[in-house]
């Protein structure tokens, strides 16, 4: 299993996608993300995705460019539109300009548009933060989630991502499915040979399964029940009904090479902390002093390890040695 360092990563990302199709400036956007995934130790978004990547701009599916449509809608309101392109080039044209408006007004919101899946939602919520503004995300993804007690997808999996600005780094920092589980930690179980806990999916009759095989077949489940089924249900309405974009149901497998433009929104709400009242920070540190008083809690994101090199695997490397 090679050891290999960031700055790699991203090269061979480059490389790659320039092969396939990509202008230069967009493969850069792209790979910026899939160093940040394998920095953070989530693989799903990092090299995993890659191959898919590279066959979607072959087949199409994504393009690799286009030169995203960034428009004011309203004084406080951006969108980028993708034009079926990467979302990362397209978040990249538009989010400093909706950073600008909400230190203006104190608030604004950000749509991207009709773009390929944004992979790691939290990546997007954390430049904002980096801007020293509360990012707020949503997006859908191929319809995954049965209502509960259903049987039958109605929605994806549909993050929801928040990042907090600090001085060092965020102080909070949160990007989870609104499922119980991603539905690519179902498939790397699969392709494992590995079960999966009870509790993440139910099978084709609605019954509670650990076979990843009859999972994917299946749904999957919303996480806390009715409760994330609220949560998932927000995520859909914010990135397909605030910026135009596809239902879930209307999307297709998202690593599948062949198809319709995946077509997905995403949806920013930008919060200058300093909009209401100074006392941000103090409040921030009375809950956050709570917690770190009892051992073993945490404020999400606090413990994240930024890795300099990453152990990847035999298959995948090779894999994505010959993209190149």
């Amino acid at each position: 299993m090679p050891k290999i360092s960031l700055d790699e990563i991203q090269s061979v990302t480059i490389k790659a996608l320039l092969k396939h199709g990509a202008r230069e400036w967009i493969a850069t956007s792209v790979s910026k993300a899939v160093r940040r995934a394998e920095e953070t130790g989530n693989v799903i978004c990092g090299l995993y995705y890659l191959q898919s990547y590279c066959d979607q701009l072959v087949s199409g599916r994504v393009r690799g460019d286009v030169e995203p449509v960034v428009e004011k809608t309203r004084e406080g309101a951006v969108k980028s539109d993708a034009l079926f392109g990467f979302s990362q080039p397209a978040f990249d044209r538009g989010y400093l300009v909706a950073i600008e408006a909400a230190r203006k007004n104190g608030i604004s919101s950000f749509a991207v548009a009709n773009a390929h899946t944004c992979t790691s939602l939290g990546y997007f919520t954390e430049k904002i933060a980096h801007e020293g503004l509360i990012g707020l995300g949503f997006t859908n993804a191929s319809s995954v989630v049965a209502p509960p007690g259903g049987n039958s997808p109605v929605i994806g999996t549909n993050p929801i991502a928040m990042t907090v600005p600090g001085e060092a780094k965020p102080l909070m920092h949160f990007d989870f499915s609104t499922s119980a589980v991603a539905l690519g930690k179902i498939t790397m179980a699969k392709a494992a040979g590995k079960t999966i806990p009870e509790g993440w999916a139910v099978d084709s009759d609605g019954k509670p399964t650990t076979d990843p095989v009859k999972a994917l077949g299946g749904t999957l489940v919303s996480s806390g029940g009715y409760k994330g089924w609220g949560f998932g249900l927000m995520s859909e309405i914010f990135a397909a009904g605030l910026t135009g974009s596809v239902n879930s149901l209307d999307i297709s497998g998202l690593k599948s090479p062949d198809g319709h433009p995946h077509g997905i929104g995403q949806y920013y709400i930008i919060i200058d902390t300093k909009t209401f009242t100074n006392e941000f920070d103090k409040k921030f540190q009375k809950v956050s002093d709570a917690v770190s008083m009892q051992p073993g809690t945490r404020i999400p994101g606090s413990n994240r390890v930024e890795l300099s090199s990453v152990d990847i695997s035999d298959d995948l490397w090779r894999s994505v040695e010959n993209l190149t």
